[in-house]
């Protein structure tokens, strides 16, 4: 298993940048624009164990997959929210988003993820993968959409 984390300070408020986690589809595809789809399949009432099915486009393919909330908490100072998903039977993938009031107009960003993969062919290749390129933009691509959204 790969595991990458990477923080930020944003300048927008804990509430516009949990918006983008926990909004609508289309406050989603602001920071996750192949996101297709989000839909609804099973929820919760304390939301540990919501379902979501997602479409994914990736060039021309479209990656269909169960995406479940794993960790929750929505406070007024601190938000977290982690989910896990198994991409085409091949990886198994979680994410974890974690947001810190810092003040009014500023949060504290923390994103985690980890690949785990199912094959034997494939432990190899994520070894190989050092880089951690894709989360770091990722979560510059969250600051950049939480502060162009703060100043509207």
């Amino acid at each position: 298993m790969k595991e990458w984390t990477k923080d930020i300070e944003i300048n927008a408020p804990i509430e516009q940048v949990w918006k983008l986690f926990n909004g609508t589809l289309e406050d989603m595809q602001k920071i996750m624009p192949n996101v297709m789809e989000n839909t609804l399949v099973k929820e919760t009432e304390n939301v540990v164990g919501t379902i979501y099915r997602q479409k994914y486009r990736e060039g021309k393919r479209v990656q269909e997959y169960d995406v479940e909330t794993l960790e929750y908490q929505n406070e007024e100072d601190f938000k977290r929210m982690k989910v896990g998903f198994n991409l085409a039977n091949m990886f198994d993938i979680t994410a974890t988003y974690e947001m810190k009031k810092l003040d009014g107009n500023k949060t504290y960003f923390r994103y985690s993820t980890s690949n785990s993969p199912q094959k034997w062919f494939l432990k190899l290749l994520v070894k190989l993968a050092n880089s951690d390129k894709v989360v770091v933009q990722f979560v510059e691509r969250v600051k950049s959409v939480a502060e162009a959204s703060a100043t509207e």
